[in-house]
């Protein structure tokens, strides 16, 4: 198939976090313009707007100008049923991790359902733990060990260009209304939808000092990689929200001394 799947490259967003250089920003817009993408979201970046983004465009302007600049992470993928986050040297957040064509792949698969995003960190220092622990996986670009720093514009570039082959290779699908089983099909949950579970999670865990003193940091990194793993949809975030809320009422009211007025003793 050679066609090109427009519909999932409009879904498909490439974030730049805390981008220090102009240039790479506007060198990043020709690169996803070559390839017929067109999402750039822009979060933190520490000089823009700025002429040399546009001169680095070479032509890519609109891009520029219909870019979106957030204030965090979260904000720029809070719509996203995934998230991959490019890295060049392995974390103490460990992720699943993809080559740029399995990203590639993944990203025109699920885009044909909702929006994606793809996550560049900063030029000397890359994205933090913090960041990457937002992502559902890593990405890593295999290149010289020797000498393996790559510009932040020719990694956008390397990325967009194995979008754009994946994108050729997947054609536009047809949501079904139903489920196998006849049921409705429910949409997969949103980034902000999981980060909210995940929240409550990590409350939950603390009401019920489920650590005992221990660091909490190990097994929520464990805990989101299992649930990140099952592809949850809106309506499974519902139930198991609704399972710790009423785990958190319990321990508020055991800690109340409550526990023992409801079994009448």
């Amino acid at each position: 198939m050679d066609s090109f799947n427009t519909s999932a490259a409009a879904r498909i967003r490439f974030v730049l976090v805390g981008t220090q250089h102009p240039g790479n920003i506007g060198a990043a817009a020709r690169a996803l313009k070559t390839m017929g993408l067109a999402q750039l979201v822009l979060v933190q970046p520490e000089k823009y707007p700025h002429d040399e983004a546009y001169r680095r465009a070479a032509g890519a302007d609109d891009l520029l100008a219909d870019a979106v600049v957030t204030d965090d992470v979260a904000a720029a993928v809070a719509d996203c049923r995934l998230v991959l986050g490019c890295t060049a040297r392995s974390r103490r957040v460990q992720l699943e991790e993809h080559s740029p064509r399995q990203a590639a792949a993944r990203l025109a698969q699920v885009a044909g359902e909702g929006p994606v995003a793809l996550l560049f960190g900063r030029e000397r220092t890359g994205l933090t733990n913090e960041e990457l622990q937002l992502c559902h996986a890593a990405v890593h670009i295999d290149a010289n060990p020797d000498y393996s720093s790559l510009n932040l514009a020719a990694a956008v570039q390397v990325l967009a260009y194995e979008t754009r082959l994946a994108l050729k290779d997947t054609a536009p699908v047809a949501v079904p209304a139903a489920d196998d089983a006849g049921e409705p099909r429910v949409a997969p949950a949103t980034h902000a939808q999981l980060e909210g579970m995940f929240a409550q999670l990590a409350e939950t865990l603390d009401q019920i000092d489920f650590h005992k003193g221990r660091a909490p940091e190990s097994a929520m990194r464990k805990l989101r990689r299992l649930f990140l793993r099952t592809d949850l949809d809106e309506k499974e975030v519902r139930l198991l929200r609704g399972i710790l809320a009423d785990t958190q009422r319990m321990a508020r009211l055991a800690q109340d001394g409550g526990v023992n007025k409801i079994v009448g003793s």
